[in-house]
């Protein structure tokens, strides 16, 4: 983008870009168009090296910070709960299944690899074998102790691990 916006401003003549307002008037000089072309050139060029430095060179990796941020949204769902069969439920249980699965992803992703988040990853593993694929409201009730009791166990696990979402 901001090579494309130098060239653009390089290639404007000062007439207000009428008919020919993108050819730039010659001037009784030819040194001084010389000139001019040389400066826009560099002009140009040194847009496109800015424009390149700006750019991420490398994929980032996911780091620590996934697994941190992941069980954040997770600890936010601690003091939410729903009355099975009362008709409240999708929206917590969606939500604290969702937020399981990418905490999930999170941990075996990261640096330190999945056998040092065993337990966590074990207690899912196991919650999300019984759920399946199926995310109805009623199916994930049926659950409902099982859902809040792995994101409880999972967040006691996590305290004792301060240095996993510190």
């Amino acid at each position: 983008m901001v090579v494309a916006a130098a060239l653009v401003s390089c290639t404007q003549a000062p007439n207000g870009g009428g008919p020919g307002g993108d050819v730039p008037a010659a001037s009784a000089e030819p040194a001084a168009d010389q000139e001019r072309i040389a400066e826009d050139a560099e002009n140009a060029d040194r847009a496109e090296r800015e424009a390149a430095e700006a750019e991420p060179t490398a994929v980032a990796t996911p780091g620590p910070e996934r697994v941190r941020d992941a069980f954040a949204t997770l600890q936010a769902t601690l003091y939410d709960t729903c009355t099975p069969g009362a008709g409240d439920c999708a929206y917590f249980l969606g939500r604290v299944t969702q937020e399981l699965t990418e905490l999930d992803e999170a941990m075996r992703a990261d640096g330190k690899g999945p056998g040092h988040f065993e337990q966590p990853l074990a207690d899912m593993k196991v919650l999300f074998d019984k759920l399946g694929d199926d995310r109805s409201e009623a199916h994930l009730e049926k659950y409902f102790s099982e859902i809040v009791g792995t994101r409880d166990g999972i967040n006691t696990w996590m305290q004792d691990h301060p240095d996993d979402y510190r």
